[in-house]
């Protein structure tokens, strides 16, 4: 221990020494350590770290598989109510549906909500820090609205009274008891305002299936006996709402944290092993600064072997001074990955699960010390086994020099830079595929045009509204007004905005193309929409007319279709053909196409073309008054906000106007997760290049310094300028050749490994791997170039006098 103290204080004192290379290592070590640590911050809140639930392992989602469609559905509260009954593999068993309401007040807002059974909270093991969960009476039809809410809601609206409890909110018009106010950081599945108690009255019919699942399962079921008795469920849905169609679905149980980050983790994964490549980028380059300073440091190692120093003791000391500099390495890159999680939320677009449990924690700082710690070891141990070799009779030798040991130390230094140059390209390469990727997203077309487009959202309370032409009237005269605005070219409501909040997918059969009996009828996506809806989106009718006020409740049921579905199903001659879409029995009616309209994206901008109808949504029978408010601009849309909100104010003042986007505002979002993801990738993978073409810069400058009097006798002997600069540029283009090679056969492991990422491009794209194979080895030429015109200049009686 005695001896280790002494070694740690000579490193101190030898950092202290030398600010300038410290501080260069320092940093270059905290630019790698700093993006790991943040990055791993993300990896470790979303992935790692269990849900912050009571036993979370026993959490399960239950959905609805169509098999033969690999997706999951929702379920219908006839299935909740049959698998809450019967199933004994759940302690407790609870339906939710995320909304968003209007909370009414001084400040009428909306807020989002998730309407839940009276076990949810139970089933997750989280009671309100304030007040009760639910009583099992709660959620019956005619009770009461309760509602439990969460901290910050309590906070802002509730001014953190104490007494809140058993106050009446507003809540869509009706009264609503607040029965408890949840934790601060309690977060379940989304962002959460407000917890009303879901009642479910009883079914009528076996649609619609508008609920998720969540259960809390009994100590010691696996994952085989829920899956037997969910097989078993299946039986007694079916013979309670027979099927004639006997369709191909199953009832599928997922563990809660797998539904939670599923979609996210291949690209966590990605961007972890990008950050760990800076890293060992940055432990290259400092393992060549390292032995760069070697040769300043011969005599120094050699006067210590000869005084009886071990070969071990030197070492020892040598990896004690590379654990020092990865010690302020780490503490820097800290203190880099505290900003990283602090800027996190401003950049992040917003749909990474699990945003509020990511931070800097035990498990992060434990993961920086390990980085630091296998960092000081990798990139000291190389050089200081190689300075250890020194040999004792050249070093001591006044003007000796080492030349076997000068080659072992320049074939490391090589080694060190090929391996740079690899990593570079295997990093450059991947964000090259993204950027390409994000490219070809932004290319596609999602049928509407979004310049020009303002949405809005509105709810309207059953209470005011119970009545179905209540809202259809209160829409429709809504929508009037608007279109007489000033600078308005139409107006309509719809039940989602494109491109990617589609809620209802149907499936369909259309006349004279029976399903067989045991296969699942196809899919379809379908919008609820108003008159003058496709003009207002400038989505073009292609054949047919368009939507009008006489496609009421009382007229024949009418729908418009997309290009893919006239194609797909009918040949592209649609206009009068018939189809049923949900419901298939007697009492259905069939369902006429009006019009074909242009493929428009709904369901995300990555998605396929699909099927989709349009429906008026005064013969829409599930329809619930929440709409989206369409309106096309013949100037800057926002301008139009403030006389939108007058119009609605002046029609019903309690209602407020939520979620106010333009249509390029819409656009960001579809292509927020891709953007950040490609800008991380890319931010690394620049980093990674800039550390690699210092790397190759070093070493072709510190072996020309060391070169200085071999290049003065070539130039003594006749050598021209030009081919001392070949000859020094040739030395780093055979490492950067090499170092490309290598990069490239690593960048086909790590381009699969991110293939689900990417978009319209494939994960061996020739053309990306060749530009950037060509970018790398040219940056390698200019970082080459500049020594080498630096050693042209030499003058030859200068360099052969100074040996």
């Amino acid at each position: 221990m005695d001896a280790i103290m002494k070694d740690l204080r000579f490193a101190l004192r030898l950092v202290g020494k030398n600010p300038g290379f410290t501080s260069i290592a320092a940093l270059t070590l905290a630019l790698g350590i700093g993006a790991n640590s943040a990055i791993f911050s993300v990896v470790n809140g979303a992935l790692l770290r269990p849900l912050p639930y009571p036993d979370s392992d026993r959490l399960s989602i239950l959905t609805i598989d169509r098999r033969d469609l690999g997706h999951r559905f929702t379920v219908s509260k006839a299935d909740f109510l049959i698998l809450k009954e019967r199933m004994r593999s759940f302690e407790s068993l609870a339906a939710f549906t995320p909304d968003r309401v209007n909370l009414g007040g001084r400040e009428p807002e909306r807020v989002s909500a998730m309407w839940v059974t009276a076990d949810f909270f139970s089933a997750l093991g989280v009671p309100p820090i304030l007040g009760r969960g639910f009583r099992p009476d709660e959620d019956r039809p005619g009770s009461p609205l309760v509602a439990v809410i969460s901290h910050a809601l309590w906070q802002r609206r509730l001014a953190g009274d104490a007494g809140a409890v058993g106050r009446t909110i507003i809540l869509n018009d009706r009264s609503c008891t607040v029965v408890g106010v949840m934790p601060p950081d309690f977060m379940a599945l989304r962002k959460t305002d407000i917890w009303p108690i879901l009642q479910l009255d009883p079914p009528t019919r076996h649609s619609p299936f508008l609920y998720r699942l969540v259960g809390r399962l009994k100590p010691g079921v696996g994952p085989q006996q829920l899956g037997a008795e969910l097989v078993a469920m299946h039986g007694e849905v079916l013979s309670a709402w027979p099927d004639p169609q006997k369709s191909d679905w199953a009832f599928a149980a997922e563990p809660m944290k797998e539904y939670i980050v599923g979609d996210v983790r291949p690209a966590l994964v990605v961007l972890l092993v990008a950050v760990g490549f800076v890293l060992l980028i940055a432990m290259a380059n400092v393992a060549n600064l390292l032995l760069s300073r070697a040769a300043t440091r011969e005599k120094e190692i050699a006067v210590r072997a000869a005084l009886g120093a071990s070969r071990w003791c030197l070492v020892r000391q040598l990896l004690t001074e590379s654990l020092v500099l990865a010690a302020l390495g780490g503490g820097l890159g800290l203190l880099l990955a505290q900003w990283g999680v602090d800027a996190l939320p401003a950049l992040e677009p917003g749909n990474l699960p699990r945003l509020n449990e990511i931070r800097i924690d035990r498990g992060v700082l434990l993961f920086t010390a390990l980085a630091s710690l296998m960092s000081g070891v990798l990139f000291g141990l190389a050089p200081a086994l190689q300075i250890s070799r020194t040999r004792l009779n050249e070093s001591l030798k006044e003007g000796g020099r080492t030349v076997t040991e000068a080659r072992g130390r320049q074939r490391l230094r090589g080694l060190l830079v090929v391996a740079q140059m690899a990593l570079a390209l295997m990093l450059l390469v991947a964000a090259g595929l993204m950027v390409k990727s994000f490219a070809r997203l932004k290319e596609v077309d999602p049928g509407f045009e979004p310049a020009g487009l303002l949405t809005a959202q509105l709810s309207l309370p059953e209470t005011r509204y119970p009545k179905p032409p209540q809202k259809e009237a209160f829409y429709r005269q809504l929508a009037e007004r608007l279109r007489h605005l000033p600078g308005v070219r139409a107006a309509s409501v719809s039940n989602s905005v494109p491109p990617e909040s589609l809620d209802i997918v149907e499936s369909i059969e259309v006349e004279g193309q029976p399903v067989p009996a045991g296969q699942n009828r196809p899919l379809a996506e379908e919008l609820v929409v108003g008159t003058d809806y496709f003009q207002a989106l400038a989505i073009p009718l292609l054949k047919g007319r368009p939507p009008a006020p006489q496609d009421k409740a009382d007229a024949p049921p009418v729908a418009w279709i997309n290009e893919t579905m006239a194609r797909r199903y009918f040949d592209g001659d649609a206009i009068g053909r018939h189809f049923h879409a949900g419901g298939f029995g007697p009492e259905d009616p069939w369902i006429t196409v009006a019009g074909v309209v242009g493929d428009a994206k709904h369901n995300g901008l990555r998605a396929e073309k699909a099927p989709t109808i349009y429906v008026p949504y005064e013969q829409y029978p599930f329809w619930g008054g929440q709409m989206y408010l369409m309106v096309r601009a013949a100037r800057d849309p926002l301008s139009l906000v403030a006389d939108v909100r007058r119009e609605v104010q002046a029609m019903d003042s309690s209602l407020p106007l939520a979620n106010v986007r333009t249509g390029d505002e819409l656009m960001d979002l579809a292509f927020g997760r891709t953007r950040y993801q490609t800008t991380l990738i890319a931010l690394f993978a620049l980093l990674a290049l800039l550390l690699a073409a210092v790397g190759i810069y070093g070493v072709i400058s510190y072996s020309v310094a060391q070169r200085t009097h071999e290049i003065g006798v070539r130039m003594a002997l006749g050598a021209r300028p030009r081919d001392v600069i070949r000859l020094v540029v040739g030395q780093g283009a055979r490492l950067a050749a090499l170092g490309v090679a290598l990069g490239l056969i690593g960048a086909l492991a790590l381009t699969w490994l991110m293939k689900n990422l990417l978009f319209g491009v494939s994960a061996t794209d020739p053309l990306t791997f060749a530009s950037i194979a060509v970018l790398l080895a040219g940056v390698a030429l200019v970082a080459s170039y500049l020594p080498a015109r630096r050693a042209s200049g030499v003058d030859p009686m200068i360099a052969l006098r100074r040996e």
